[in-house]
């Protein structure tokens, strides 16, 4: 195994820019600094008429296997509620109206924000539409398998639903989820 060379173009020195306290990726020649950001994830709780609510069993690492609100990694040029209605077409072939915020989780560890929406389903229609859902459910409360759920925000924002579904009025759900929670995990499938 060959080590690749090292850039000679572009960012590629560790430096700390004027005026700030980290070190940032920089082309040397154009000092333009590279920053890395934490990723935006995006998701909604979606339900029919009837309460009952989606889940998408994962078709891909990780967690493949778990059961997961619809939800995934925003994409430039888009708002989080089209993130999350793209993520939910994308995954579940699902169409819903978002009515409130739900949730923002910062999972620092991950370098990622969860965001959720509180969402209805415009349709009855709902299917696993690419290789990321292996299968996707409406699930009455009771039948939600709590111990199968692939990340810690999505049951977080599941009891979050729960207990604010009938407010119309409500503060989001907001809490640092830490490398504990992450690692945490339910026992397989």
């Amino acid at each position: 195994m060959t080590d690749k060379p090292a850039p000679t173009r572009g960012p590629r020195e560790w430096i700390v820019p004027p005026g700030d306290d980290k070190p940032r990726r920089t082309c040397p020649e154009c000092k333009v600094f590279e920053y890395d950001n934490p990723k935006n994830v995006v998701g909604a709780v979606v339900v029919n008429d009837a309460g009952q609510v989606l889940l998408c069993r994962r078709a891909i690492n990780p967690r493949k296997g778990y059961w997961t609100l619809p939800a995934g990694f925003m994409e430039l040029k888009e708002t989080t509620e089209e993130g999350a209605a793209r993520e939910a077409h994308e995954e579940a072939e699902v169409h819903f109206e978002t009515d409130a915020l739900l949730a923002l989780y910062n999972v620092v560890e991950y370098g990622q924000v969860h965001i959720y929406y509180r969402a209805r389903m415009t349709s009855p229609h709902f299917a696993p539409s690419t290789s990321e859902s292996l299968e996707v459910k409406l699930f009455d409360w009771k039948d939600i398998p709590w111990n199968e759920l692939a990340f810690p925000t999505v049951k977080f924002a599941l009891q979050y639903y729960d207990r604010t579904k009938k407010l119309k009025d409500f503060q989001p759900d907001q809490r640092l989820v830490t490398n504990q929670h992450m690692t945490q995990k339910p026992p397989a499938p």
